[in-house]
């Protein structure tokens, strides 16, 4: 009997995460060169490690078929539906920080807030026959965010890269997109909304709602988390 441990499988969010077992008493290792995705775990029985993209782990998580899996609190809320019925979030891993925001040109000088950027939108749209658009490719958490906030008249155009370059190359007139610093965002002439953040981001150690815990499952997990001085 195993439960089963989903973590990145490659760059930096694998090597924090490897890391950070390791601080925590739990050896986590590659069983294989780089391009196996497979691993083990020492320091405590019954735990299979599967490497798997962070965008894979949500979705694992939601349909049972890991128990426990490591990826960004961004990706959860964006990819899961109800989230906190599907899984629980057991301890805050400390890297991996960054910052959904909503931003605009900073040529508009008079949109400042989320207010501002409905205001925006209405006169966007009777000017020019057509939404404005906002790329992005968080397009649960960025609806819900502005309909809570009272924004509408705007459309989200899909972008899962450079996202940041679409208002320069006029396929957007905004974006929703993450960033740790703002440098790239200030690089490509845009401004964060005074109140446009939409979620504060870190990776995270989660444990799925749906997986199989019976009581074998169960004792595992308990050492598991006993080991690492985690509370359970």
């Amino acid at each position: 009997m195993s439960i089963k441990l989903g973590v990145p499988s490659k760059g930096r969010l694998m090597e924090k995460t490897f890391d950070w077992f390791g601080n925590h008493g739990v050896g986590l290792r590659r069983s294989g060169g780089d391009r196996e995705y497979a691993g083990a775990v020492d320091g405590v029985e019954g735990v299979e490690l599967v490497l798997l993209s962070a965008g894979e782990i949500p979705r694992e998580l939601a349909a049972g078929r890991i128990h426990l899996g490591v990826t960004g609190t961004d990706l959860v809320r964006e990819k899961l539906a109800n989230w906190e019925n599907r899984v629980a979030e057991l301890a805050p891993m400390g890297f991996g920080h960054a910052d959904l925001v909503i931003a605009v040109p900073t040529l508009w000088v008079d949109v400042d807030t989320l207010d501002d950027l409905d205001a925006a939108a209405a006169a966007f749209r009777k000017n020019h026959g057509y939404r404005l658009r906002i790329a992005t490719k968080y397009h649960r958490l960025i609806r819900e965010f502005l309909k809570d906030n009272g924004v509408a008249d705007y459309q989200l155009i899909d972008s899962q890269g450079a996202t940041e370059g679409t208002v320069k190359n006029e396929t957007a007139e905004a974006v929703a997109d993450i960033t740790s610093t703002g440098d790239t965002l200030r690089a490509n002439h845009l401004k964060i909304l005074a109140d446009g953040l939409v979620h504060k981001s870190q990776a995270t150690l989660l444990k799925s709602r749906k997986a199989p815990w019976g009581d074998a499952e169960r004792e595992i997990l308990n050492a598991l988390l006993g080991k690492m001085g985690l509370d359970k």
